[in-house]
């Protein structure tokens, strides 16, 4: 945690405090608690302290784990498991005990336990600039490191996919059509790869190297036309096919991202274009990343690349369903989708920030074409995290 910036950013807080209402999965909660429970709790911090309450259960762990200054648990406040509203009254107890009269809550806060307080007299404010969200932006260099380590996993599962691909027979070509099997499947000791064995082959490979997902994205043909297909069925050659990987490090909770486009044996001349294309467009957007460029400026350069070509992009048509219809990229940190925004009206960038650049084309009557590479604003540019190379046909 960048404890500097977030006193900073709190430091102009109209109220007493901020506080969350969250287990770990809210990343605002991971961050500004460090503890990792299960179950959602409550962080509050004021006066440049983070106070934490959890459940007896969680006492324990949270004293030894927690990156708070205090930690309260329910029964402090002569309360385990009770209903509802002595819940909330301790609660209230709480946040009074710590010297606040007032609170900032984030914009997705329960509803319920912001209620809870207004009713006992505490003032609940939202945060609609999201604060922490700002805050947790820019990376030190210990998340720096954790991304980059998630990233080596993340290469090392993109290796097993690619591999998987790769080593493919194709019916009709190296091996015969047996069946059902149309001509062209990609085939794997005899049977169809499909896109389920080889996202299985990345989660296991991820679970060797300490990283796990709950989705990733192995869509070849049309469905790689749909930026979010997860894809399904067998794969096929001569189309293209689309890897986009984004693991989670199971130790520090930092994510990773990266998609490659692979084709077995030719593509079309358009396929071939298109990857040339988006290359290009990857190339110009990385070449736009600096302090005080903005994330519209990098997605300006990327949309150049493809408008030049006569390619659609929202910039020129926003109700295009083909061309490059989605932004350049995004923040990565403990969400896998946070600030900045490389899109039109995206901030200004400073160092520290990791994004993601994205470019890609897609249209189902030809398919999908996308790489990404993870980078760190720095000083002077970016540094580009990702060492996985591109290269379309495998």
């Amino acid at each position: 945690m960048n404890r500097t910036r977030l006193d900073d950013r709190l430091a102009d807080l109209a109220t007493d405090g901020y506080l969350i209402d969250a287990a770990q999965d809210d990343a605002n909660q991971l961050y500004l608690s460090g503890f990792t429970g299960p179950d959602p709790f409550l962080t509050l911090y004021a006066d440049g302290e983070i106070h934490v309450l959890v459940s007896g259960l969680e006492y324990g762990r949270a004293r030894t784990e927690s990156t708070a200054d205090s930690v309260d648990r329910h029964a402090d406040y002569d309360y385990e498991y009770g209903g509802r509203e002595a819940r909330n009254d301790m609660y209230a107890r709480f946040v009074r005990e710590k010297g606040v009269e007032s609170v900032s809550m984030p914009p997705r806060g329960p509803v319920g336990t912001a209620d809870a307080l207004r009713d006992r007299g505490i003032e609940v404010v939202v945060d609609s600039d999201d604060r922490l969200g700002e805050v947790r932006a820019v990376k030190t260099d210990e998340e720096i490191a954790a991304i980059r380590e998630a990233q080596r996993a993340n290469e090392a599962a993109m290796r097993a996919a690619e591999s998987l691909i790769a080593g493919a027979d194709v019916a009709g070509e190296d091996a015969p059509v047996d069946g059902d099997v149309e001509p062209g499947t990609l085939l794997h000791d005899g049977e169809p790869l499909t896109s389920e064995r080889v996202t299985e082959e990345i989660e296991v490979t991820l679970l060797r190297h300490g990283c796990a997902l709950d989705q990733t994205i192995v869509a070849g043909g049309a469905q790689a036309a749909d930026p979010h297909d997860r894809g399904s069925g067998p794969l096929r050659a001569h189309e293209a096919i689309i890897v986009d990987i984004f693991p989670r490090s199971k130790a520090t909770k930092y994510n990773a991202d990266m998609t490659r486009t692979f084709c077995v044996g030719e593509p079309s001349d358009r396929l071939r274009e298109w990857y040339d294309l988006t290359e290009r467009a990857l190339d110009a957007a990385l070449d736009a990343i600096e302090p005080g460029a903005t994330g519209e400026d990098v997605h300006a350069a990327a949309c150049a690349v493809y408008e030049a070509a006569g390619e659609p992009t929202f910039r020129t048509d926003p109700e295009t369903e083909t061309g490059f219809i989605h932004s350049t990229g995004h923040g990565v940190g403990l969400d896998v989708h946070e600030a900045p925004r490389l899109a039109s009206g995206g901030g200004e960038l400073t160092p520290g920030q990791v994004v993601t650049v994205e470019p890609g084309l897609y249209d189902p009557d030809v398919g999908g074409v996308r790489i990404e590479d993870i980078v760190v604003v720095t000083e002077d540019g970016y540094e580009n995290l990702t060492e996985y190379p591109i290269e379309f046909v495998v």
